[in-house]
């Protein structure tokens, strides 16, 4: 048997997902009729439960990827498979204090609540008000709200929170906030960009130039699934492949040397 305030994902005959943190006493209206979130606390993951039209749903325990490819969107979200690279890049884990800029509809920044634990905290920054309700909205849906402050308010001027563990940004122009920065992050800190264009990246590469990074890293994740149809195995029809580039650095203390590996990504840039 569940409890009150667990979460659970229920999955209608057509596959459409609704997600509730339990409370006994609602009932869940659907186009297959009224469910009870009674019945559903007493039947448990894993099972099935009837609506009052004797329709058949599922009860399961959502992932985090269910909960990522939920999120209502007014904007395009970071997708899981850039997500993953990003949560073990920075290192997020139960206790991490994350400082995110532009969490749009909050994809990303589900992944981050999820992981920083109740011990730790993601303090987002959204300069538009509408993204921000948005993102404020997904996260209350399901529970949670409290390991993240939503600051609604542009970064021009910095950060605010001090002594990070990391530091990400989804925004159009980050080179115009790498001064903020270290004022922000402990050093040696990770800091990552998301950034859709070859051109954002190397003007993002020449800012980080005479800056105190180290570790500099880019790529793009490629994802290409398979049907699983075993007599019939082979790449499905259509595949998400670009969905941005992934900058990643380490952030040196005062006085550090300039990065080999920066110094080298800008002297393939200047030959091309």
């Amino acid at each position: 048997m569940l409890e009150p305030g667990q979460l659970v994902m229920l999955v209608s005959p057509k596959g459409k997902r609704y997600f509730r943190i339990l409370n006994p006493e609602e009932i869940l209206n659907t186009n297959d009729g009224q469910l009870q979130m009674q019945k559903v606390m007493h039947r448990g993951f894993g099972s099935t439960v009837y609506t009052h039209l004797d329709r058949e749903y599922t009860v399961l325990k959502p992932t985090l990827y269910d909960l990522i490819k939920s999120v209502k969107r007014r904007t395009q979200i970071i997708y899981p498979k850039d997500i993953g690279y990003i949560i073990v890049k920075l290192g997020i884990a139960p206790g991490t204090r994350v400082v995110e800029a532009g969490c749009g509809s909050g994809a990303l920044t589900t992944a981050l609540a999820w992981f920083v634990g109740d011990r730790g905290m993601v303090y987002s920054f959204e300069r538009r008000e509408d993204f921000a309700s948005l993102c404020r909205e997904n996260l209350e849906k399901i529970g949670l709200q409290s390991r993240v402050e939503i600051i609604n308010s542009d970064i021009e001027h910095g950060f605010g929170p001090e002594n990070v563990d990391a530091l990400f940004l989804d925004v159009r122009t980050p080179w115009d906030y790498l001064d903020h920065i270290p004022r922000t992050l402990i050093p040696g800190g990770p800091v990552g960009f998301l950034l859709p264009t070859t051109n954002q990246v190397s003007s993002l590469l020449s800012a980080m130039e005479n800056g105190p990074f180290s570790s500099v890293e880019v790529l793009e994740i490629i994802v290409r699934r398979y049907k699983p149809v075993p007599e019939r195995l082979r790449p499905e029809d259509r595949m998400v492949a670009h969905t941005g580039y992934l900058i990643f650095a380490r952030l040196g203390a005062p006085g550090t040397e300039p990065d080999e590996n920066l110094e080298l990504c800008l002297a393939l840039q200047r030959n091309l």
